[in-house]
């Protein structure tokens, strides 16, 4: 039992961690969703995916506002979301957008954003913070908030213009979760005394009059857009490329986030092996017990020769013995991953965006348990010969 109980251990955590894998790897290419094409000033696709969709690092230049309305008024363009970036809050990334970002934004299967509390942000001093914030800062609808400008470690708060949090996004288990969104009216009321990143001497406006301040952006630092029709990306992405008034990139996210996902390939694989070195200790657990227990099994070996049963029966035995433990483990195994995905699977889907199913091995997961299965048969016989090495008179020798 115990042998039994350690190869299902071993086979249940190889399963999971392929399921980990599986699962990340969808997760990770669903992190936005229903988005044609993620538009910024021309970089690398991999450093425009990072700021705009994860909030890691920064853009290399701003796209202008005449570019944004120009490009979203083709005929092409079914729906825009302008994202501004820049300003952080306790480490926090802040988004200005538009309230469209919160009917727009899909991620995994098509699955929108919802609101576990709260609106969306109405008044240019209003904020939605992600589920990750309320529930680190313990913020609930109605706290004031201050943001600051820049990401780093030096950063200056816009301490003059306080903030109303008041709505809270549900668990998407994306990089919504840990960030604060904004209005592009807002990032602009906040900065119209800064110039080049610091406050302008003397010329501090106060909040009430950014209201009425002229709050229209001169430049974002992406967008999102979706098309009326699929067909139209290619040809979209070509106009974007090749725009002449300043130097544009457009991506698709589901080819960049492959992209991404690649250079990850290393740590992906890394965690695979040491999922399969615990079986291997698993599969070296049984052979230990084997041949530990093989010693006191020689008489009975003896008995089974002396009533004519041929040494090549004896190898067959001990190794359809370590196969039987084997395949038992592997259904002890497949049990224990069926309840521990009932158990986590809400969890993983809130916190980290994965999604686990209760369904039969894939094709991957079906290889893996075929090689285990191989493998506990490959054990077996190495005990099986040193019992098909016995002789009868050696098994009927009293030993003391």
């Amino acid at each position: 039992m115990l042998t039994i109980a350690t190869i299902g251990v071993s086979v249940a955590l190889l399963l999971g961690v392929e399921q980990v894998r599986d699962s990340a790897r969808r997760g990770f290419a669903s992190t936005v969703a229903g988005t044609d094409l993620i538009v910024g000033a021309r970089s690398g696709s991999i450093n425009l995916l990072l700021y705009s969709v994860f909030h890691i690092g920064d853009a290399t230049n701003n796209v202008t506002w005449q570019s944004y309305q120009d490009i979203t008024a083709q005929p092409e363009v079914a729906w825009a979301v302008p994202l501004s970036l820049g300003d952080s809050h306790r480490g926090f990334r802040v988004v200005g957008t538009d309230a469209d970002f919160f009917s727009r934004y899909h991620y995994g299967a098509q699955r929108a954003l919802a609101f576990s509390d709260g609106v969306p942000f109405r008044d240019v001093y209003d904020a939605v913070i992600g589920a990750q914030v309320a529930e680190k800062l313990h913020y609930p609808v109605g706290q004031s908030i201050v943001l600051a400008h820049g990401t780093g470690p030096l950063t200056a708060d816009h301490a003059d213009k306080p903030f109303r949090v008041v709505g809270i996004l549900a668990r998407t288990g994306t990089p919504v979760d840990a960030s604060v969104f904004v209005s592009l009216e807002a990032i602009e009321a906040i900065h119209l005394d800064w110039q080049s990143g610091v406050r302008l001497p003397g010329q501090a406006i106060s909040a009430d009059a950014a209201r009425h301040a002229d709050l229209t952006p001169k430049a974002i630092t992406a967008f999102l857009l979706g098309l009326k029709s699929r067909t139209a990306v290619f040809a979209m992405q070509r106009y974007i490329n090749d725009y002449e008034d300043e130097p544009l990139l457009a991506i698709l996210p589901g080819v960049a986030l492959q992209e991404l996902w690649s250079l990850l390939g290393v740590a992906e694989n890394a965690l695979l092996i040491v999922a399969a070195m615990v079986v291997v200790a698993g599969l070296l657990g049984m052979l230990t017990a084997l041949l530990t227990t093989l010693n006191e099994r020689r008489r009975e070996m003896a008995i089974l020769r002396a009533v004519g049963a041929r040494p090549s029966l004896i190898f067959f035995l001990l190794v359809a013995e370590a196969e039987f433990l084997t395949l038992f483990g592997i259904v002890a195994g497949l049990a224990l991953l069926a309840i521990a995905v009932a158990v986590a699977r809400a969890w993983a889907q809130a916190h980290y965006g994965m999604t686990f199913d209760i369904a039969s091995p894939s094709a991957a997961q079906g290889l893996l348990l075929a090689c285990v299965a191989v493998a506990g048969g490959l054990i077996g016989c190495l005990p099986a010969w040193f019992a098909y090495r016995y002789t009868l008179a050696d098994g009927l020798v009293q030993r003391l």
